[in-house]
């Protein structure tokens, strides 16, 4: 005589049950929740790799202004990279983004004509920096002003800023108006535009 124990009693559940495999409505969710999951942290992780590319390495600006024409023309858009400054502080030359110190443009685009240490002069249409007139054919024969009179030439850039002009000497606040500028308040070199397309390329 045989007796039956509990776990030989015949069972009525589903196969998938017993198999101990989620039923489908089941499966279907845990499907569309893990694709939610990674697509949030898809675009997670995108937004933060933008953000350090922008903070780090290159970012984008709008030109505001027409001062540094033709050069760079009002509304091109241009790209800033960060990286060289990190090595090395800005160079004579040099077109850089800084902070508008008047508050009226998030950011100002200049050239650098001088650095710290050196003596900027400007008479008789021309800017010398240590006494040497300066070979601008950016300017295509455009004259310079001295600008503000309460700036008096020559002047000697102090430590730790410098002396940035536009371009278009008519239409450019810079620093024969601003004075000198922080080499803190720098956001990047401008090296090329972007768009419009008909204007890409280097600068």
């Amino acid at each position: 005589m045989t007796t039956e124990g509990p776990y030989d009693q015949p069972t009525n559940a589903p196969e998938n049950q017993i198999s101990g495999s989620p039923a489908p409505d089941t499966q279907e969710k845990q499907s569309m929740f893990r694709w939610l999951l990674e697509t949030v942290l898809m675009v997670a992780l995108a937004f933060a790799l933008a953000q350090g590319i922008k903070t780090f390495i290159i970012q984008p600006f709008v030109i505001p202004t027409g001062s540094m024409e033709t050069t760079i023309m009002t509304g091109d858009r241009v790209l800033a990279e960060k990286m060289s400054y990190r090595f090395h502080e800005p160079r004579q030359g040099d077109i850089v983004v800084f902070d508008d110190p008047t508050g009226r443009h998030p950011q100002l685009i200049k050239r650098v004509i001088a650095l710290a240490g050196q003596t900027v002069d400007i008479h008789d249409g021309r800017v010398y920096v240590d006494g040497e007139p300066l070979d601008e054919p950016y300017l295509h024969g455009v004259v310079t002003d001295p600008g503000d009179e309460s700036i008096v030439y020559p002047l000697v850039v102090p430590d730790g800023e410098l002396w940035v002009m536009g371009d278009n000497r008519p239409n450019s606040g810079d620093s024969r108006f601003l004075g000198s500028q922080p080499v803190s308040a720098v956001k990047g070199r401008a090296f090329a535009i972007y768009w419009p397309l008909s204007r890409m390329g280097g600068i």
